[in-house]
């Protein structure tokens, strides 16, 4: 057919069928006999046929309404990449007659999330992408959603034990033995190493303690490996309050005092290493190894520094996109869906920074 678009006409044709018929084994529907089909589906196969996907949504006369349920990148600058790619992907469906509403929440106040949560409830939308970081109050809406058969992806936290469409996003565990290997690489002695908790309810965030467990089982498992005349690896895990806390200075600096030179690396478990790195800066200890996640604009300058050693890129903005992109697949092209999926754990320094930013 060269450049010509395949028409069902065409198909029919090839087929010695009727159009009608042609339209029945495409759309699956009405009585057909399988020699029949299965001649239609060798036609369409032989002509390459592909469907003209936006005229058959708007044909169908059908519209999906989806709703975003993230924190609000006004209060945290990590969620505008997600934010970005939820919008991007609403843009790209739109034709499809896809249409989006966001509800951002405060992710220091439960009570805004639970405000928002229960207004995308209350729209009965056809399909939720969701960043559950506050995980007891997350879980009483997922029934909710289940019953009223809404199908919900989850984005940024993993929750093994809910009938969720999908995750899309980091596997927590698998970035923490990341970070531990990253913060002992090149460095044969023992010491401290820390996991830095900044301003984070572990009791409520099941991707911040995934990622401290994988970082711990690093460090067990090289002990192991070593054996008693390996180097002693201690591990600690430090919470720390907001930085805008007199108590979070007061914290660090004690911290940095009590470990001294037995400090060797620092593991942020959050996109805030760049809250770390001006205090190694003034104690000059920039030969501590300093890793944290996401390419945030502070983050990215104390990379160039070298105060940053590694940063793990957990590809947000590819989250919120394809979250989105998953429910429409889901929904409008009736595509078969994978329970999970996982980005890509990028490893950035500032010799390859340049082909991330």
């Amino acid at each position: 057919m060269g450049n010509k678009a395949v028409r069902l006409k065409d198909i029919a044709l090839k087929a010695n069928v009727s159009v009608g018929t042609v339209d029945r084994v495409l759309h699956n529907r009405g009585r057909v006999s399988e020699s029949v089909r299965q001649k239609v589906l060798l036609m369409m196969e032989e002509l390459a046929y592909e469907p003209n996907l936006i005229a058959r949504t708007l044909g169908a006369n059908r519209t999906y309404q989806l709703a975003a349920i993230q924190p609000d990148p006004t209060l945290d600058p990590y969620w505008q990449a997600p934010w970005e790619g939820i919008e991007q992907a609403a843009r790209d469906l739109k034709p499809y007659g896809v249409t989006l509403s966001m509800y951002p929440y405060n992710l220091g106040q439960v009570s805004s999330f639970l405000e928002q949560a229960g207004q995308a409830t209350a729209a009965l939308p056809d399909g939720i992408l969701i960043a559950p970081l506050f995980y007891r109050e997350s879980l009483a809406f997922f029934p909710r959603w289940q019953q009223a058969r809404i199908p919900y992806v989850l984005f940024n936290t993993y929750i093994a034990e809910l009938p969720f469409l999908s995750y899309v996003g980091q596997d927590s565990y698998q970035s923490g033995f990341l970070a531990g290997k990253l913060v002992q690489l090149g460095q044969a002695e023992g010491g401290t190493f820390l996991v830095v908790h900044i301003a984070e309810d572990l009791a409520n965030s099941l991707h911040v303690t995934q990622k401290e467990q994988g970082f711990r089982d690093y460090f067990a498992q090289q002990a192991a490996e070593q054996g008693s005349l390996g180097p002693a690896y201690k591990v600690r895990s430090i919470e720390l309050p907001s930085p805008a806390e007199p108590a979070f200075a007061r914290q660090l600096n004690q911290l940095l005092d009590e470990e001294g030179s037995r400090l060797k690396g620092i593991f942020v478990s959050t996109s805030k290493a760049y809250e770390i790195a001006p205090y190694l800066q003034a104690y000059h200890r920039e030969e501590v190894r300093l890793v944290g996640y996401d390419l945030l604009e502070r983050n990215i300058h104390f990379l160039r520094e070298g105060i940053i050693h590694f940063l793990i890129n957990q590809n947000p903005k590819q989250q919120g996109y394809r979250g989105i992109c998953t429910l429409a697949d889901q929904l409008v092209f009736k595509k078969e869906i994978a329970q999970v999926t996982y980005l890509p754990l990028d490893i950035i320094t500032k010799e390859n920074l340049q082909y991330y930013v």
